[in-house]
């Protein structure tokens, strides 16, 4: 089973996700009364929306994590699962996305071109940081 697999199982366990159709049409997703919350695009990458306020608020966490990969303009995340502790971070942080939809839903805050799977530009750790 691999790292995806396995987090998705964990993920379609809870009761605030059901999985639907990825909008971008590629892999896996699960979906909140708001919204789709995350898209598994294969074995290892996997796609989170977050709403701006809750990127602003932990950014530089999300920035100093090795595994997440972020795209200027855009409030999805792209998670690489490398390791079984990558499953506890993407968790956390769809527990995280799960709380902000819910406790400050704001329509602008949809995602404005759907997820990180078909945009080509992406930040490195050492850009991010200022490295």
């Amino acid at each position: 089973m691999t790292l995806a697999s396995r987090a998705m199982a964990r993920l379609a366990s809870w009761p605030d996700l059901t999985e639907a159709r990825p909008s971008c049409g590629t892999g896996r997703a699960l979906r909140s009364a708001h919204g789709e919350i995350v898209h598994f695009h294969s074995d290892r990458e996997v796609d989170l929306h977050l709403t701006a306020r809750a990127i602003h608020r932990f950014e530089d966490h999300l920035k100093g994590a090795t595994v997440v990969r972020m795209v200027p303009g855009s409030r999805w995340v792209t998670i690489r699962l490398e390791v079984d502790a990558d499953i506890d971070l993407l968790l956390t942080l769809v527990s995280v996305a799960l709380q902000s939809h819910q406790a400050w839903p704001v329509p602008r805050d949809a995602p404005p071109a759907g997820c990180n799977d078909h945009r080509r530009v992406t930040l490195s750790r050492d850009i991010l940081t200022g490295g």
